[in-house]
Parts: C-alpha cells; sequence; structure tokens
C-alpha cells in the first residue's frame, strides 16, 4: 500500500488548519490513529464493554478475550516467549517506574551503579535518580562522541562489575540515532547486569525483537505508534516478573485477602491492580495488527528516507543547525533557526499549518550538553510524504525571512 493509500486510512490528516492543509509533523510526540483502530475501540464500548476476569456472563468473556488476545499480540510483536513475560501499564513512563521501584530498589545497595545515557528522556532518568536516592546507588552516563552517538568502547570502560542496571533508550526522540543495545546488553550481562530498553521511539518504527536484542526490560507506548493513548506495555523476563513485588495494590491483581494478610496473582496480572485499560488493550491489538499488515521494515525504510531527504534539504538552508548524525538516524530531524527561538519557529509554521514539536523534549540534560535551551523537531511517520517536508523547508525559509526583516 503506498502512503497515498495509506493517509486515506486516517481521518485526522484530512482537514485545514489555519487555512492550510495540515502537515502533521509531531510523530515523535504522538502518532495519529487510523480508522481500524479508532473502530476497534468504539466497538468495545458498543458492544463488549464489561469489566475483565471477573464475570462469568457473555460481556464479560468478551471482554477477557479482547483483553488477554491483546497481550498475546503485544508478546508475539515483540517476539517475547510468551504472553505471561507482558505487563500492561499505561505506557513507557510507567513501565519504566515499574522496573525501577519494583525491581531496582530491590537490588541495588550503596555504592552499587545504574548506568544510564545523557541523551535519556526524562522519564528513563528520574525513575533512576529517585533509585539512587532511596538506595545509595551512583548514576554513570556512557559519554556521547561529537554526532550524538555511543561509542562501545565508552560502553566498556562504564559498565562494571558493581553495575545492576543499565537503561538505555534505543532510539533518541531528540537526536534520532539508533543506539546499540544489543550490544550494550551484551556487556551488562557480562558484568552480571540486567539491561532495560526504552522503547517509546523504536517500537513504532521497526521491527523489535526483545530475544534477539537479549534485553531484561522493553518499555513502550501505545499511542505513539497508532494505538491510543494511555495505553502501553513493559516486556519483563519471566524469571524476572516472578521475583518482583507489585507497587500498586487493591482489586483485580489479589489472589487472597485476609484482615491482616493477602497474596498476590502470578505475574503479570500482580502488577495490573485495579480495572484495566481494556479498550485501550483493543485498540492496541487493532494498531498491532495495523502495522504488520503495513509492514514494520516497509515503515522504516520509508521513514528512513524520509529523514535523509529533510536532513539534505534542511542542510540546504543557510542559518539552520541539525542535531544528530545524518546516517543511522531514524525518521526525525531535530534543528534550529539561527537567531529564532524554537517556539517562535512553531507557532510560524502552526500558521500555515504546520505542526511541529519545540522545546526541550524532556531532555534537559541533552540540551546542555548540545548548549541550547531548546530545539525544533519535525518527526516523521509512515503517512508523511516528500511533498510535505517540501512545505516545512519552503515555510521555513519564509519563516526565517520574516524573522531577518523583524530583526534587521
Amino acid at each position: 500500500m503506498n502512503v497515498l493509500e495509506l493517509r486515506k486510512l486516517f481521518p485526522i490528516l484530512h482537514q485545514e488548519i489555519n487555512g492550510h492543509p495540515l502537515v502533521y509533523l509531531d510523530n515523535a510526540a504522538t502518532s495519529q490513529k487510523p480508522e481500524s483502530v479508532i473502530s476497534a475501540v468504539k466497538a468495545y464500548y458498543e458492544r463488549n464493554n464489561a469489566n475483565v476476569h471477573r464475570g462469568v456472563h457473555t460481556l464479560g468473556s468478551r471482554a477477557t478475550d479482547a483483553y488477554e488476545g491483546a497481550r498475546e499480540k503485544v508478546a508475539r510483536f515483540l517476539n517475547a516467549s510468551e504472553s505471561n513475560e507482558i505487563v500492561f501499564t499505561r505506557g513507557t513512563t510507567t513501565a519504566l517506574n515499574l522496573v525501577a521501584s519494583s525491581y531496582a530498589r530491590s537490588v541495588c545497595g550503596e555504592g552499587d551503579e545504574i548506568v544510564l545515557t545523557p541523551m535519556e528522556h526524562h522519564s528513563n532518568l528520574i525513575p533512576w535518580q529517585q533509585v539512587a536516592k532511596a538506595t545509595g546507588a551512583v548514576l554513570k552516563y556512557i559519554p556521547l562522541q561529537a554526532d550524538g552517538t555511543i561509542a562501545m568502547a565508552d560502553v566498556e570502560r562504564t559498565i562494571t562489575d558493581r553495575t545492576k542496571v543499565v537503561s538505555v533508550m534505543q532510539v533518541s526522540n531528540v537526536l534520532g540515532v539508533i543506539n546499540p543495545v544489543k550490544e550494550i546488553a551484551a556487556v551488562a550481562h557480562r558484568h552480571g547486569a540486567v539491561m532495560v530498553v526504552d522503547g517509546a521511539q523504536s517500537a513504532p518504527h521497526m521491527k523489535v525483537d526483545v530475544r534477539d536484542l537479549d534485553c531484561d526490560f522493553f518499555a513502550f507506548s501505545g499511542h505513539k505508534m497508532c494505538g491510543p493513548t494511555g495505553i502501553g506495555a513493559l516486556y519483563a523476563r519471566k524469571s524476572l516478573l516472578e521475583r518482583m513485588e507489585p507497587i500498586e495494590f487493591g482489586g483485580e491483581m489479589i489472589d487472597h485477602v485476609d484482615l491482616y494478610e493477602s497474596t498476590w496473582k502470578e505475574a503479570p496480572w500482580k502488577f495490573e491492580g485495579g480495572t484495566p485499560i481494556i479498550a485501550g488493550a483493543a485498540g492496541l491489538a487493532a494498531a498491532i495488527d495495523f502495522l504488520t499488515e503495513v509492514g514494520l521494515d516497509e515503515i522504516d525504510r520509508h521513514e528512513s528516507k524520509l529523514a535523509a531527504y529533510a536532513y539534505d534539504r534542511l542542510s540546504e538552508m543557510e542559518g539552520i543547525t541539525i542535531y544528530g548524525p545524518r546516517e543511522g538516524r531514524v525518521g526525525l530531524v531535530t534543528f534550529n533557526l539561527a537567531d529564532v527561538h524554537p517556539h517562535d519557529v512553531a507557532t510560524v509554521l502552526d500558521t500555515e499549518g504546520i505542526a511541529v514539536r519545540a522545546g526541550h523534549h524532556c531532555c534537559q540534560p541533552l540540551m546542555r550538553q548540545l548548549e541550547v535551551s531548546a530545539t525544533a523537531r519535525a518527526s516523521f511517520y509512515l503517512y508523511n510524504t516528500e511533498d510535505e517536508v517540501e512545505r516545512l523547508v519552503s515555510a521555513l525559509q519564509r519563516t526565517k525571512e520574516f524573522f531577518g526583516h523583524a530583526i534587521g
């Protein structure tokens, strides 16, 4: 299916913003939803709305089948060994917090090490800061090369026998780089540490095989991969899930409750207290079906081509600074226009119907390393086109001329 045919499946794309056809280039923040996903959520509420696991009536059985069926689809999508290695969460942030609070706090002690990179999203930084404060563990950072990439020699120097956890994003939401998480995992395991992968920016755009990566934990969000907001998942090795304690308590996650003691269900259900995100799971299952039908390899090729095209076109403009390497990047380009604040750039682009992100992108330490306070970011997905890149370039040229005239 070509990109123009794909675009027809996304209702939101067929509108005008400020008198111009919408050009949506903020996919790293959240993606748009195809009709099949919207219909799946709608169908759950219209035909199958009931709570899961406890009811014996028909609607309860349907809801449970949809919810647990979604878990099985996520397991296949990530090539997990079994569906019981998948915990549904509200998204990547919740999943990473679960690993930090339940696993890391139980294994880290005074002087133990947690290894990260300076490019991490705040969701993969702040939870580990809290673990370090609570346990006396030490945060260490794999340094970045000048182009924002990671050198394996630095990985080898940073991870030691005191390292308990290594947590790295597979794809940077600012630099667009694809980190060598498989190779990093091998070093981590050699030193007895576990490997945590933030997959928020990789799962929507490329095939992910958690067994091939040999990671111990993998977190992602549904809303960045054509699914609904408020649903995501954590993959974890079954042996690790079994030893972890839940951090939320209440209904659904219990086995037996007495007045003074309680016991839990087995994993993954002991981590899913309360009524779960059933409609979101149905929508996520539909999103996985949609992406699988289109083909993750095809999506990866399309986005890589768009990113390279955008990188080259923006590089031709005087006064544009692009961050991250040209090669080996996913479908986003982060940039600044000289003497113009990124928020002003995004505001002017919006007047022409072009949606980009501006700010620190929840990566303030990386912004400081880049010696900027903020950047603008255009991020692409399977429904974006080269014509939309051209609209971005033309609008940036007019933005540059406008502010150049105003400053002059």
